[in-house]
């Protein structure tokens, strides 16, 4: 477990939320460091896990995959050896975004985005209904997006 984040590892972690591409100069101006403690920083929070990884953020309707659908999984079998099946699938499906164990009436919750209602179908028949045991879905389209944001509140607001 990481060790309790500084204010200036807080400052550099909200940064860089806004803006992965900094320099490591823009950064250390930014929070107020020096570039040589900002890398030591850095390559702290990036050993420890605290950052997992830079990524670039895609617009899914520029990219033509606009359709974004909430997948509530409930598996008909409940044992460690199902759920790790179903876990290590969903891990290589590339449209699924995201998963988790949730509580409540399913068992996971999956973000899928797909180009279109038709890629969703297929998705459920090549692979959902593919499964070497019984699942139910109950699925729901995004009819649009109100809020997104990646950053997690780590400011002082928080």
């Amino acid at each position: 477990m990481p060790a309790a984040l500084s204010e200036i590892d807080i400052r550099l972690l909200v940064a860089l939320q806004e803006d992965s591409r900094l320099t490591v100069q823009e950064l250390a101006d930014r929070v107020g460091t020096s570039p040589s403690s900002c890398w030591r920083r850095l390559k702290s929070l990036e050993e420890t896990g605290v950052i997992r990884r830079y990524t670039a953020l895609v617009d899914p309707k520029a990219a033509s995959v606009g359709e974004c659908v909430f997948a509530h999984v409930t598996l008909d079998r409940h044992s460690a050896e199902t759920a790790a099946i179903f876990i290590d699938a969903v891990r290589k499906r590339p449209e699924v975004l995201e998963c988790y164990a949730v509580s409540g009436d399913a068992d996971y919750l999956l973000r899928v985005a797909v180009r279109a209602i038709a890629d969703y179908n297929r998705f459920l028949e090549e692979f959902v209904f593919q499964l070497p045991f019984q699942v139910r879905i109950r699925s729901n389209f995004a009819l649009k997006e109100i809020k997104f944001e990646t950053a997690l509140p780590l400011g002082s607001g928080a």
